[in-house]
């Protein structure tokens, strides 16, 4: 028996979510939010605290300052009952921050990198790779200093015997490149957004894309949104409906369905099955402003399956 079920491996902030219907504009123009909410943000840390609510075992590997956006990072997540033991405080560092401005739907989002572009593989402790049985990264993209030793740290995990799963998130450079063949070619899973996986493919239609990546994968589960998930692994096709629900914010989501679907992965549960409860849980978290307020227990997801 592994001690964790989970490495998670990524970007560490503090996020401030403002909810309201209005547009920024520059020129000293005052426009009012209707709500303010300061959680985790990150997309490996909202991943963390999703996979801890399902009640998966989770050590955290990220990077903080020693400010209040950092004290306030670790605290969220012992909070949670993730171990941080792999977190390191770097002195010369702030903590990243994250703006968020959400309406329903869409989202408008500003990021200082911080501590996370600085996180290094020489920071990782190692050993937790011997105590785990599946290594999740997030952020791919936002890792400034870890990027070009992926490769290296995925191919270490699997030969440790550990699964691999990445998802990349958004590139703010919008190259969709820096290395990514090299990291995709040791992950196991890879899980996308549409967004996402038609940047890195190049292509335009749905499937197309999922098969072009699927022939280089073992496994690819893409985010649909509001149409759901969609996921291949060889020429086998699974499909997912979300729940129908009223949405508050989509911060989140994502990292969400990753980990209700690596849930069912990692149980041995069929792909569909796996794929309808990363839906259910990517569906329930948008109920509440930030990632994690509205994230689901394992009983609340399953009695919704």
């Amino acid at each position: 028996m592994k001690e964790f079920d989970l490495v998670v491996v990524g970007d560490l902030n503090a996020e401030l979510v403002l909810t309201g219907d209005v547009v920024p504009q520059f020129g000293q123009v005052e426009k009012l939010v209707e709500d303010a909410t300061l959680t985790m943000g990150s997309s490996a840390g909202i991943f963390a605290c999703a996979a801890a609510r399902l009640g998966l075992r989770v050590v955290m590997v990220g990077k903080v300052g020693p400010d209040e956006f950092g004290r306030f990072v670790i605290n969220y997540l012992k909070d949670r009952n993730i171990d941080t033991g792999g977190v390191v405080v770097d002195e010369r560092v702030k903590t990243g921050l994250g703006v968020i401005l959400s309406r329903g739907n869409d989202r408008a989002i500003l990021t200082y990198l911080g501590s996370i572009a600085e996180l290094r593989y020489q920071d990782i402790d190692l050993s937790l790779l011997e105590q785990a049985r599946h290594l999740h990264l997030g952020s791919y993209f936002l890792l400034d200093a870890l990027r070009p030793d992926l490769p290296r740290l995925f191919a270490q995990a699997r030969a440790q015997g550990l699964t691999v799963s990445l998802d990349t998130n958004y590139d703010p450079s919008e190259q969709w490149n820096d290395g990514l063949a090299e990291t995709l070619a040791q992950a196991g899973i890879f899980l996308p957004n549409t967004a996402e996986l038609f940047a890195i493919t190049g292509q335009t239609e749905l499937e197309p894309a999922l098969a072009q990546l699927a022939g280089q994968i073992p496994l690819v589960a893409v985010k649909l949104g509001e149409a759901g998930a969609i996921a291949q692994r060889g020429a086998d096709i699974f499909r997912a409906d979300p729940l129908p629900i009223s949405v508050v914010d989509t911060t989140g989501a994502g990292d969400s369905f990753d980990a209700g679907f690596l849930y069912g992965y990692l149980a041995g549960w069929d792909l569909a099955q796996a794929l309808r409860l990363g839906c259910v849980c990517g569906s329930l978290s948008t109920r509440a402003a930030g990632g994690t307020a509205a994230q689901p227990t394992l009983a609340e997801a399953l009695a919704l399956m």
